[in-house]
């Protein structure tokens, strides 16, 4: 696992060069070659590519399906300034927790199984991003599936049994341009309506139901002494439940402008739907039965704020069980990390979720 762990590390796979993550594709393919004797299914999408493994008889569907993505939110070089190493059981390197161990330990989990028939692996290579040319192949890949299981990295070891659905806005607001010393009462100042704007999205967020409405990057203006005619503003959401999703949607579309004249454009709109905990509850039953059995620690459950692409198999009804992945710290961070000793006991959870999943078909 740490030598085929290195060779995924090593090559770099940054969100935002397709070429790169297609050859990290590559590496895993050599790997899942060499262990299961499995060649993928590329998949194109607007030019980036997706590999999908399906084992058994061809054309019989998923039963069950593991989700990974080869991306990372790391640029090219990162691994110059913090290299694959392993200290003191430590396991460092960009994308190490996320979520390359993830998939590695996937790989490991299959290797050990009788029979593979009816087990899917999806590799994607945009999730960083928001999944937008994988969702589709995503949600059709586990259309017939009882059960996904999601390699992303657990909470000091405790599994995802619940994420936030995310809605991703830009709200661009239009103005009237004017000269702001000699008439600046002639111009619609898109300035101002972006500070109503502002301060009108605090009343809709709730943050006692987990609904959280954050504004994060705003522009507005070109000259010192110009009336600004437009602004706009990224603005993220947060929400643990379909219906409060809806509802922000709802009332962001409808807002009106306060300055006569002024006019507000909504772009953009749910990305992921929430995993709510209907969708994990009994996998997750069955993963701490599971770990009692191997004599492993009680396992944990958690609900987190970042969303998966488990959320887009759990808003189809197909229960999901996330976080089965590495267990580390530090995602998105430098200090992301994987502790080498974890990883054989995770591999022996999900292969005995995988055989109680096959059990019941």
């Amino acid at each position: 696992m740490l030598e085929a762990l290195e060779a995924l590390v090593t090559c770099e796979s940054p969100s935002s060069d397709p070429a790169a993550t297609t050859r990290c594709l590559e590496v895993a393919a050599g790997v899942i070659g060499d262990w299961l004797g499995e060649k993928p299914q590329i998949v194109e999408s607007e030019g980036r590519r997706h590999d999908l493994y399906t084992f058994g008889q061809e054309g019989a569907g998923v039963n069950i399906l593991l989700l990974v993505h080869a991306d990372t939110v790391w640029p090219h070089g990162t691994l110059d300034e913090i290299p694959f190493s392993i200290t003191d059981g430590i396991i460092r390197g960009p994308g190490v927790f996320d979520m390359k161990a993830g998939l590695v330990q996937g790989l490991a989990a299959l290797t050990g199984l009788d029979r593979l028939d009816g087990i899917g692996l999806l590799i994607t290579t945009d999730e960083e991003i928001g999944s937008p040319t994988s969702q589709s192949l995503i949600q059709e890949t586990a259309k017939t599936a009882r059960a996904v299981f999601v390699l992303e990295p657990g909470v000091d070891g405790a599994l995802k049994t619940e994420r936030k659905g995310v809605s991703m806005y830009e709200l661009v607001i239009s103005g009237r341009a004017a000269h702001a010393g000699l008439e600046p009462e002639k111009g619609i100042n898109a300035l101002i309506e972006l500070a109503h704007l502002v301060l009108g999205l605090e009343a809709t967020a709730r943050p006692d139901l987990g609904t959280t409405v954050t504004p994060t990057v705003a522009n507005a203006g070109t000259t010192r002494n110009s009336v600004p005619e437009s602004a706009s503003i990224l603005v993220d959401v947060r929400a643990t439940t379909a219906a409060e999703q809806n509802r922000v949607h709802a009332e962001l579309t409808s807002r009106a402008a306060v300055l006569a004249g002024a006019s507000v454009e909504v772009l953009g709109g749910p990305n992921r739907p929430p995993l709510e905990r209907t969708a994990s509850a009994a996998l997750f039953e069955r993963a701490a039965d599971a770990a009692r059995r191997l004599g492993q620690p009680e396992l944990r459950e958690v609900s987190v704020g970042g969303g998966s692409d488990g959320n887009f198999t759990a808003g189809m009804g197909i229960p999901t069980l996330d976080g089965l992945g590495a267990i580390g710290d530090g995602a998105h961070a430098r200090h992301e990390h994987v502790i080498a000793d974890t990883m054989p006991a995770r591999v022996e959870l999900l292969r005995e979720l995988i055989r109680e999943v096959q059990a019941l078909s």
